[in-house]
């Protein structure tokens, strides 16, 4: 008799014992961080809001305060710079995407005035945190219309470089500024 009790025994008191252990409780002691947007707070960072500089993605408080490493002169988690710059050299150019916590800008395609027969679109890659040369790198594509439509056509390789050595010059300008200003 015994024998036929356990299976039912077992199906009835395997699951109530289980589900008494999901409510368990247990209080925290006050210098432990209780909410799950303060853990998470201080394990990635802030955006805004933070007294020492903005933080986002790094807990590491030892940064310069010129924004060259995203330190307070920065809300995003690339060279805030290089991304400003950016921005400012291809504004002439419709944005269809961009993304300041990726380093990615990506432009629609774009018809100068002059050559209503050609466009260009450009992807825009802030790759580092620091204000480098190698920080940054510029796709140029190139169509050029027929009788066809739109037709993909070579683009002069130091057209590329051309836009990078601008928006490193500009990034330049930019930070040379912020330290000016900081001064004051």
């Amino acid at each position: 008799m015994f024998k036929s009790l356990v299976p039912i025994v077992a199906v009835i008191c395997v699951p109530v014992w289980l589900a008494g252990c999901g409510n368990t409780r247990f209080e925290e002691p006050e210098e432990y961080v209780s909410t799950k947007a303060e853990r998470d707070r201080i394990r990635y960072g802030t955006i805004h809001g933070n007294p020492e500089g903005f933080l986002l993605f790094s807990t590491n408080r030892n940064r310069s305060t010129d924004g060259a490493d995203g330190g307070p002169g920065g809300g995003i988690a690339v060279n805030p710079f290089l991304w400003r710059a950016a921005l400012e050299t291809i504004d002439f150019m419709p944005l269809t995407q961009t993304d300041p916590l990726g380093g990615v800008i990506i432009t629609d395609w774009y018809t100068p005035p002059e050559s209503p027969n050609e466009r260009f679109k450009l992807n825009v890659y802030i790759l580092d945190r620091a204000l480098r040369a190698d920080g940054i790198k510029v796709s140029v594509f190139r169509q050029s219309r027929d009788d066809a439509g739109w037709n993909d056509t070579a683009v002069d390789p130091t057209t590329a470089t051309g836009i990078e050595d601008n928006i490193l010059t500009r990034a330049r300008e930019l930070r040379v500024a912020s330290a000016g200003s900081a001064e004051s």
